[in-house]
């Protein structure tokens, strides 16, 4: 069972999530889009959009620093334990409750109003309930983590457990040491990147870089006296 939990599934959900996106790309490049609600709704989406947009980025880069960069190298740098929890966990409940009220207010406009709950599918709705779930369970850990006494140091198991899959030398025995609510949060978000090509996530790897390049759209007037008077001063023609 720890084989299967923290070595076939998560190898399976980086293959899915490669091999996904690849495929997506391929053969539904039409699909490829957020589907925007915009035109439905502005208000409420104006509001939850950036909270959780800012949020998601918040959380990322805490991931990046949480799980990638090794206990020792933060020790080689100056930084004390005690510095770094107190900055991961601050920025952690900051993240975690932006992404959370965004992602709030966001299901919340999708169900009451009418059209954009309309033009929701059952693929957005299992999308929503894997990233929220997968949030819910990222903050629960972090605050009730350190509520107590002896808040646990995930740079001692998950971490290290996380960079030895792509080190292609898996330690399943460090995530039997971690909480059940590090090891939910885990499950949950190897589910999430499973799903991700599937859904509108892919829009993540998308960036309008042919706005830098292309040609100025050129607009030609319909005024048909345009020739039998003097053109103002301006912009030309």
């Amino acid at each position: 069972m720890s084989v299967l939990l923290w070595v076939a599934v998560p190898y399976a959900a980086i293959a899915t999530f490669i091999v996904g996106h690849v495929w997506r790309y391929r053969y539904d490049k039409f699909g490829w889009t957020t589907r925007s609600s915009q035109l439905y709704e502005n208000r409420l989406l104006r509001l939850g959009s950036p909270m959780f947009h800012f949020g998601v980025l918040l959380v990322a880069l805490g991931h990046v620093g949480g799980l990638l960069i090794p206990e020792s190298w933060t020790e080689a740098a100056g930084i004390s334990d005690d510095a770094y929890h107190v900055v991961a966990v601050g920025l952690g409940v900051l993240a975690g409750f932006c992404t959370l009220a965004g992602a709030a207010i966001l299901v919340y406009r999708r169900r009451t109003v009418g059209p954009v709950f309309s033009a929701t599918t059952r693929n957005d709705k299992v999308m929503y309930v894997l990233l929220v779930g997968t949030i819910v369970l990222g903050l629960g850990t972090t605050v009730l983590g350190n509520l107590t006494d002896a808040p646990h140091d995930y740079r001692q198991t998950v971490s290290p457990w996380f960079r030895s899959i792509f080190f292609l030398q898996p330690r399943p025995d460090l995530m039997e040491a971690a909480p059940l609510g590090f090891k939910l949060h885990a499950l949950a978000a190897w589910a999430l990147f499973a799903f991700w090509p599937f859904s509108r996530l892919v829009h993540v790897f998308s960036m309008p870089l042919g706005y830098l390049t292309r040609p100025y759209i050129v607009y030609r007037s319909r005024d048909d006296r345009l020739g039998n008077r003097t053109p103002r001063r301006g912009w030309e023609r």
